[in-house]
């Protein structure tokens, strides 16, 4: 009997299910595991008024279903009567709840095995270490734009789960997944399966790139004949991605042989008999880094059966999420640039190079376990002045402050003035952390709302705001 299987026999009624966390996925995960008929109990170390606040009545709401709750701590009698525990993305697999299951034998689910067999669409399935978000958003936009209904979802914010409460909706998923999620995948099956990139990224949970790695490369793993994988043939390691036999390999990048080959304007699709180039220029795509963002896209749209005419509508209309190389304001000469969601080193560096002046860098937060020495060269060409922020900030002076003149903020407010202070006009003040946001922010996108709102207040010296109408992306 496969994990997926004794996972499906545990969903009969009167069978009982444990929780670990109550943020958006985990309370999607109780209402999915509710309508299939179990009992639950629920801990989560946040205070309870705090998961009051972020979904009014959903205390009352388990009340109202008899579910056991817990919050501030884990007990030690959590785990008492449990047949399967289903552990939020976020919380450590090692953490002494989880080692003490698998003590137990207690089966451990995530979101990904939970949904496994219950898909009444197709899956496209994206992961990486940067350009998911850009790249889920965009092949959503590329179906709708050719007159298809996808739900779309996973760690983009409106969780998997959730589509399992209604699937009858939608004629194709499209999710984002992160390694976290993918630890605990099970037998879950994506028709169309995209590894964008392996940056080192969370190696503090993972502990190594080679762990990082495979647990991204689980997305493929329960892929049969007639499944596709799309994969980013310009890095090596995702290049030697091993597949199950039958499955079609299908790669992007600049390299020659690739189905779809990035171009200085556009992106050139080459693909079985058909070649077709979709011009890039003049769109929010232009950049190096979301050409290859589009290319991954394309290839995933044309699987599905999208017209080449919808996927340049789609290419043309596409607005590019928050928070990823978006212009805040042009102030005295100076573009203040606000890639938050950079929250690694890979996509520092990838910030660094698709900035189009020399920059002053606001960077740091809570350290990932990444090797800021992997920057250097970027630095050292592309930086004129590093503002740092944050727990990691010694961590990043001890490698790069040898290389460029550095100082320290206790605030985002600061760090703006200070590298207002440093930049000459024609620079770009660049926020790209490269860490987490969780020491100081509630999140990327509460650490690029703040930083904006800083650049805002500036008063410019002689000189006018040119603040952006909208989210501009230049990368």
């Amino acid at each position: 009997m496969d994990t997926q299987q004794e996972h499906m026999l545990l969903f009969r009624p009167g069978k009982t299910a444990g929780i670990l966390g109550l943020g958006v996925a985990g309370r999607a995960t109780v209402r999915f595991l509710l309508q299939q008929g179990l009992c639950l109990k629920v801990s989560d170390l946040r205070p309870q008024q705090q998961v009051e606040q972020e979904e009014p009545g959903f205390l009352d709401f388990l009340a109202q279903h008899g579910v056991y709750s817990e919050f501030g701590s884990h007990s030690a009698t959590f785990l008492d009567g449990l047949d399967l525990l289903v552990p939020a993305p976020g919380v450590p697999l090692q953490s002494p709840l989880i080692m003490e299951a698998h003590r137990r034998e207690i089966p451990l689910a995530g979101e990904l095995a939970l949904a496994a067999g219950r898909f009444a669409a197709p899956v496209i399935a994206i992961t990486g270490s940067n350009g998911k978000t850009t790249v889920t958003g965009l092949i959503g936009h590329l179906l709708k734009s050719a007159g298809k209904n996808p739900f779309i979802g996973g760690n983009i914010g409106t969780p998997l789960l959730q589509y399992c409460l209604d699937p009858a909706r939608y004629d194709w998923v499209v999710l984002e997944l992160s390694s976290f999620q993918l630890d605990l995948a099970g037998a879950f099956r994506p028709e169309i399966g995209i590894l964008l990139n392996i940056t080192p990224d969370h190696l503090d949970r993972h502990g190594s790139v080679e762990a990082y790695a495979s647990a991204k490369m689980k997305l493929f793993a329960a892929q049969y004949e007639a499944d596709a994988a799309i994969l980013g043939c310009d890095d090596a390691l995702v290049a030697q991605t091993p597949l199950n036999a039958g499955v079609q390999r299908l790669c992007f990048g600049a390299a020659e042989h690739a189905a779809c080959r990035v171009e200085e304007q556009g992106v050139r699709l080459c693909l079985q008999a058909e070649e077709f180039f979709f011009p890039l220029v003049g769109t929010r795509l232009a950049s190096s880094v979301n050409r290859l963002n589009a290319a991954a896209a394309i290839l995933a749209a044309k699987l599905t059966g999208c017209s080449n005419a919808a996927i340049t509508q789609g290419l043309t209309s596409f607005q590019p999420p928050a928070h990823r190389m978006a212009e805040v304001a042009v102030i005295n000469g100076v573009t203040y640039i606000d890639d938050s969601k950079a929250t690694n080193i890979g996509a520092l560096a990838a910030a660094l190079s698709a900035c189009p002046s020399q920059a002053v860098l606001i960077a740091g937060g809570r350290d990932k376990g990444g090797d800021y020495g992997l920057l250097a060269e970027i630095v050292a060409r592309k930086v004129r002045h590093l503002v740092l922020i944050g727990e990691a900030a010694p961590l990043m002076e001890e490698t790069l402050g040898k290389l460029v003149s550095c100082e320290h903020a206790d605030n985002m407010a600061q760090a703006v003035q200070l590298a207002s202070a440093a930049a000459r006009p024609g620079d770009s003040v660049l926020l790209a952390p490269g860490c987490s946001s969780f020491d100081m922010f509630s999140g990327y996108a509460e650490r690029g709302n703040i930083f904006a709102q800083a650049v805002q207040s500036l008063q410019p010296a002689g000189g006018a705001i040119h603040a952006a109408e909208s989210w501009s992306c230049v990368r």
